[in-house]
């Protein structure tokens, strides 16, 4: 049986038996999703996000969507949501300065917290106390009858005494 008397086949063309590349075929299918939400502006917006609005902006906010008319829709933390929204002509001017484009022209703010898990500084690490420092803070506490209290105030003087510049 050759070719052109297979079944499918127009017969003038020439087919191949065997795989063919999906990528033409599923890019075609992908485009118009990926183009109604937001592209790969979004994409390449969150993975360059903190080179975007810099380590301390991007510590607070995320982007979610971005819409076609230009509006970005940003997660916020509740308590950075007056600073970010009072720094949005600042976050907007460095979207459009990475895209090199008019890419976003106006901010949605979201209150709540990040989807992604904040590192903790090493600046808020507790270090360990020094014997002088953990003696003291027990004998601070000796006085305290309640053994629940008691613990619940160590692990505070503990966190305490550790994050202070001492």
């Amino acid at each position: 049986m050759s070719e052109a008397n297979l079944p499918g086949s127009d017969g003038g063309s020439e087919r191949r038996p065997g795989f063919r590349a999906a990528g033409a075929s599923v890019s075609r299918i992908v485009a118009p999703i990926v183009a109604r939400h937001g592209g790969g502006v979004l994409a390449r917006l969150k993975s360059d996000w903190a080179a975007i609005v810099g380590p301390e902006l991007a510590g607070s906010i995320w982007p979610e969507a971005l819409a076609r008319g230009g509006t970005l829709k940003l997660r916020v933390l509740s308590t950075k949501a007056l600073e970010i929204q009072h720094r949005a002509p600042s976050v907007i001017e460095r979207v459009n300065l990475f895209f090199g484009r008019e890419a976003v022209t106006r901010l949605a703010l979201v209150q709540g917290p990040l989807p992604l898990a904040q590192t903790p500084s090493s600046r808020n690490a507790a270090r360990p106390l020094a014997a002088t420092e953990a003696a003291a803070l027990d004998r601070q506490l000796s006085d305290i009858g309640d053994p629940e209290l008691r613990q619940a105030l160590d692990r505070l003087g503990r966190a305490v005494l550790g994050t202070g510049d001492r």
